[in-house]
């Protein structure tokens, strides 16, 4: 006879099923649980993300901004949270499996109906732009692009957290909890930025500076030693053709032949004189400037009917289609001057040698004022001043205002202004009531006029245009232009106002991601067709036409020099 074995709670147990296994798949999605509320903040700033900018948008460059968008969006949706907690002075309840299931639905429709107008708002910035859109299908590739931006950064914030999170506990030992939690924080925080702004941003630097003072050392396959003395580097020359720098040796080899002077403009032609002084011709701004006036003195600049004081943008460029205008147009009785002060692209330059471009612009114009100034009135050339991109806030920085630019020179064109540029955003401040930020008119169109398309902006206002003339083109849709630090959490004048005739109507202004768009938006700013963004071709041709006419100059020839100067750029 058998006898039964009671149950024992460890043989009850046994028998109960064993909890599912849970693999490292589920603990990576429970220690990567994204909150609700900062869920639909990523979507919400992902989908608007979507919308049209100034320029069209590659699918890659689309994907890194609505990945950068969703992140902000997820840091302020949890930012939203922790202050209510902090008011309520208890932690919020967790959302409701219900809410997740609506907010999912919802999620996946806007994001599915956001992706398709997405794609078609960016045919519709193509076809603006002159350009050819790329097939639709490839927009799909922003999503996961997004997803991996979004998720990587939102991650680092998250480590960054935890770090913070340890160094208070560690601080707690010695010092109050809750000031252990704020001095940790700040000391992540402050660390973070060190690393970032000494290692990554130094390292960055570095790494673009030594690659760019390269390409400066270089010279481009078929530019070589003038061997005419009214050029810098030339016989004679007080400066080297190797201290020039590879956009300095560009510009003094370049310009009009003199048969292309007498097809345009007949006989009696002369050959433009061209100064520069590279960033390696004088230690300094002032010993540049002071060399860019001994070559002028040399060279006979002085002399010619027209003398331009050009700054460079941050590599030392000269935009040939912004000045060669003026050599056809007085048949080469024209000096011009320029000088370096950086071999990095405007955008860095303007992050590092911003003063740089200030001192040169000053530097320059006050040392050819110098010497113009003293000489008769009837014997001075006329005296102009050309800048572009950055150039145009160098050439600002000689003046003090509208009074003291009419008192100093005959003229001046300004092409594709930043936003930081001092003098341009105090007339646009000060613009004359009713008209608009993309097109002002300031104090009547006196002296400072503003034109996207100078063959029909310059007339406006109708009222009688004095001399010297001042002009600042700016194309609408030029990110270079309207970029600014506000536009995070400000909406601009010129995004409430009826929008230019280049920039989509469906363009709108949102927190942040209009920021993080313009932003992209200047990394491609030249990329698209002349007579948008920052490319501005033959423009510069009516503008000087209008600034500067020689006698007897008229609309017609603008038309033919238009023609001509297009094909430089080409």
């Amino acid at each position: 006879m058998t006898t039964a074995t009671p149950r024992t709670e460890s043989t009850a147990e046994s028998a109960q099923p064993a909890a599912p296994r849970r693999g490292w798949w589920w603990r990576l999605l429970h220690r990567w649980h994204y909150g609700f509320v900062g869920t639909v903040g990523a979507v919400t700033l992902f989908c608007l993300s979507l919308t049209p900018s100034l320029l069209p948008r590659g699918f890659v460059l689309q994907g890194l901004i609505s990945g950068i968008s969703a992140a902000i969006g997820y840091g302020l949706g949890v930012l939203a949270v922790w202050l209510a907690g902090k008011l309520v002075n208890r932690p919020l309840p967790p959302a409701e499996r219900f809410a997740w299931q609506v907010v999912g639905g919802l999620a996946a429709i806007a994001v599915v109906v956001m992706m398709f107008l997405g794609s078609g708002w960016q045919h519709d910035v193509y076809r603006l732009m002159g350009m050819e859109p790329p097939p639709r299908p490839g927009f799909l590739v922003v999503l996961p692009i997004a997803a991996l931006t979004g998720a990587g950064l939102v991650g680092l914030m998250r480590l960054l957290r935890r770090g913070a999170r340890a160094a208070g506990r560690l601080l707690g030992r010695w010092i109050p909890a809750s000031t252990a939690a704020v001095i940790a924080g700040v000391l992540v925080i402050a660390l973070a930025l060190g690393v970032f702004n000494g290692v990554v941003l130094q390292g960055l630097f570095t790494v673009t500076d030594n690659s760019f003072k390269e390409i400066n050392g270089e010279t481009e396959p078929g530019v070589a030693a003038p061997q005419d003395p009214t050029r810098s580097g030339g016989p004679g020359s007080v400066v080297s053709w190797a201290s020039l720098g590879k956009q300095g040796r560009n510009f003094v080899s370049g310009g009009p032949t003199d048969d292309q002077l007498r097809a345009f403009g007949g006989l009696g032609v002369h050959h433009p004189i061209r100064v520069y002084a590279g960033l390696d011709s004088a230690a300094d701004s002032r010993d540049r400037a002071a060399l860019a006036v001994q070559e002028l003195q040399r060279t006979g600049g002085f002399d010619r009917k027209v003398l331009v004081v050009i700054t460079t943008t941050g590599t030392g460029w000269v935009n040939e289609q912004a000045i060669e205008p003026l050599e056809y147009m007085y048949g080469g009785d024209t000096a011009m001057v320029a000088m370096q002060y950086s071999y990095l692209p405007s955008w860095i330059s303007f992050l590092v040698d911003k003063e740089r471009a200030r001192a040169a612009g000053r530097d320059l114009f006050n040392a050819v004022y110098g010497q113009w100034s003293k000489m008769p009135l009837n014997k001075r050339p006329k005296l102009l001043v050309f800048g572009e991109s950055l150039g145009s806030f160098g050439a600002e920085s000689a003046f003090g205002g509208a009074d003291d630019i009419r008192n100093r020179v005959d003229g001046m064109l300004l092409t594709g202004p930043p936003n930081r540029n001092e003098l341009w955003r105090e007339y646009v401040a000060d613009r004359d009531p009713g008209s608009t930020e993309i097109l002002p008119v300031y104090e009547h169109g006196d002296t400072v006029r503003f034109a996207g398309d100078p063959a029909t902006d310059l007339d406006r206002p109708a009222d009688p245009w004095g001399n010297p003339r001042v002009v600042y083109l700016q194309h609408p849709s030029d990110p270079i232009v309207w970029w600014s630090p506000k536009l995070m959490v400000n909406r601009p004048d010129w995004l409430a106002e009826p929008r230019g005739a280049d920039v989509s109507p469906s363009m709108h202004w949102y927190p942040f991601v209009t920021f993080w768009q313009v932003t992209a938006d200047m990394a491609f700013s030249t990329g698209v067709p002349a007579g948008h963004g920052h490319s501005y071709g033959a423009a510069p041709v009516d503008a000087w036409a209008d600034i500067a006419p020689p006698d007897g100059w008229t609309p017609q020839r603008t038309a033919d020099l238009t023609a001509i100067i297009a094909r430089v750029g080409d």
